[in-house]
């Protein structure tokens, strides 16, 4: 660096030189003869190959001075940063005269880490046997902003590797200027269970004879974090192990370090049942004749945890068995522990109907002649029991006390109870009276109706006849049109209707035209 600001000086000196030598033998009219400039620079090499080197030129002479390098733009300042090294720099200034100087600086490299020594030290935690946990933990002197590697890994901040297998390790620590130290590591096998002895006991529950529910109940000494395994099964953290039949069972026990223990445990088979009774008391309900209706409610005693089955069935927690025909039937109730109790009871089928007096009332809606639907109803009341539902003329019985819809005649209406019983009563339905304004068209029409082409006594002129009280009814208008507003009817040797009995058929068509008027 020296050798290059020698130059430097060396060259601006013969530039000032052939300055002073110009203003010796003056120009007319040239104020650069007159005003020579002096450029002066200095420079900061390159780190390593990094474009961080820098010159500052200053000049005098002159004013409004700008700069120029390498044949650039000039500037206002004389300083130039982020130079390449191993390269020289030609350096321009100029006055507002337009008068210049010129300088070359050559830019070096300088090595960050010359006289630097970072020295690692590093600690180690051997690894368990085929496990990966050993561990370096490293020391660095010697510099300042380090980070770390192992085995060429990208640096990290933290001094600690963790995770390791047994092997050997290089260990690099580098500072922010990227100057570097290492060292090797071996990571070896340790036993952490060397000196140390698991000891395993147990406690267990035999099983019930036949059955799968004996328990064994371990427990461990010699280190912590215990995991326990079954007949070299898979280890877990509880200790106790349940829905183990009668045998011999081994019991390992692992510490948090891979360390075991072993015990080996007998169980045998028991009859929880010795000296055990079970008694079982029944109450029933009967079932009515030909139903299945009964019930049978059992009460166990002697244990704890009762099912019951019914005639070996399927046990069931309730007591109560229900939908029973009339039969014989055995209970058996059955302990959480498997021991059991039985009793029989027989059903016999009871007449829900002793002694039950149904009694039907009605009232009766006659039938009105000639409307469609039939008008006739029947409204049947029954007592003396309840949850009744209805039927007539021995159909389907329903929920409705009422049957509409009826013509004129006798009905068989029944009533049956929840328990089956069942009454019942006939119910005439009559016509409905006939009308005074019907009555009187009536007389008119089979008094007058007499001879050829006439509706009476069987005759059917037109496809229809007056025998039919109904039939004067529907063919209103047509009697209307022939006898009252019209003179065809009747026909000769009848004469024709008088002015009182033309009234009378229309006040009957004003008053509606129906049976009942």
């Amino acid at each position: 660096m020296k050798k290059n600001l020698l130059l430097a000086t060396f060259t601006v000196a013969i530039a000032s030189l052939f300055a002073i030598q110009a203003c010796q033998h003056e120009i007319p009219g040239d104020p650069c003869s007159k005003n020579p400039i002096f450029l002066s620079v200095s420079k900061t090499d390159a780190t390593g190959a990094s474009s961080n080197g820098t010159i500052s030129a200053t000049a005098s002479g002159g004013a409004d001075f700008r700069y120029s390098l390498n044949g650039g733009a000039f500037q206002d300042t004389g300083y130039f940063s982020g130079l390449a090294p191993f390269q020289a720099y030609n350096v321009v200034v100029k006055n507002s005269w337009g008068c210049s100087d010129t300088a070359q600086v050559s830019i070096n490299a300088n090595n960050p880490c010359s006289g630097v020594t970072i020295s690692v030290t590093a600690a180690k935690t051997d690894a368990s046997p085929g496990t990966n946990n050993g561990s370096i933990t490293v020391t660095a002197t010697g510099s300042t902003g380090l980070t770390y590697s192992i085995n060429g890994t990208s640096f990290q901040s933290a001094n600690t590797f963790t995770g390791l297998a047994a092997g050997n390790y290089t260990v690099t620590v580098k500072n922010a200027a990227g100057c570097t130290g290492t060292t090797q590591v071996t990571i070896g096998t340790n036993n952490p269970c060397a000196g140390v002895t698991i000891t395993v006991t147990a406690t267990k529950v035999n099983p019930t004879t036949g059955q799968s529910n004996g328990s064994i109940t371990a427990a461990a000494t010699g280190g912590t974090g215990f995991t326990y395994s079954l007949n070299n099964g898979a280890f877990q953290t509880a200790a106790t192990f349940s829905g183990l039949a009668a045998g011999n069972y081994t019991v390992t026990a692992k510490n948090s370090n891979g360390c075991t223990g072993t015990t080996t445990v007998s169980l045998g088979a028991t009859n929880p049942c010795n000296g055990v009774t079970i008694t079982v008391s029944l109450t029933k309900t009967d079932p009515s004749s030909g139903q299945s209706n009964g019930s049978i409610t059992a009460t166990a005693s002697g244990a704890t945890g009762f099912t019951y089955s019914l005639n070996t069935g399927a046990y069931q927690a309730s007591n109560s068995f229900t939908g029973l025909a009339a039969g014989t039937y055995t209970v058996t109730a059955k302990s959480s522990a498997g021991c059991l109790g039985s009793a029989q009871i027989t059903l016999t089928a009871a007449n829900p109907c002793t002694g039950t007096n149904i009694v039907l009332t009605s009232v009766v809606t006659n039938y009105t002649p000639c409307l469609t639907p039939a008008t006739g109803k029947i409204t049947v009341t029954a007592t003396g029991s309840t949850g009744f539902t209805y039927n007539v003329n021995g159909g389907a019985y329903q929920a409705s006390n009422v049957f509409s819809t009826l013509a004129a005649g006798s009905y068989t209406i029944g009533a049956k109870d929840a328990n089956g019983c069942t009454k019942t009563a006939v119910v005439t339905v009559g016509n409905a009276p006939m009308g005074p304004l019907f009555t009187e068209v009536k007389n008119i029409v089979t008094t007058r109706c007499g001879g050829s082409g006439c509706h009476m006594n069987g005759g059917n002129a037109a496809g229809f006849n007056f025998d039919n009280d109904c039939s004067i009814v529907s063919q209103w208008s047509k009697i209307n049109s022939s006898s009252v507003t019209g003179n065809s009817m009747p026909k000769s040797p009848q004469p024709k209707l008088t002015t009182a009995e033309k009234q009378k058929i229309t006040n009957w068509i004003n008053a509606g035209r129906s049976y009942t008027n």
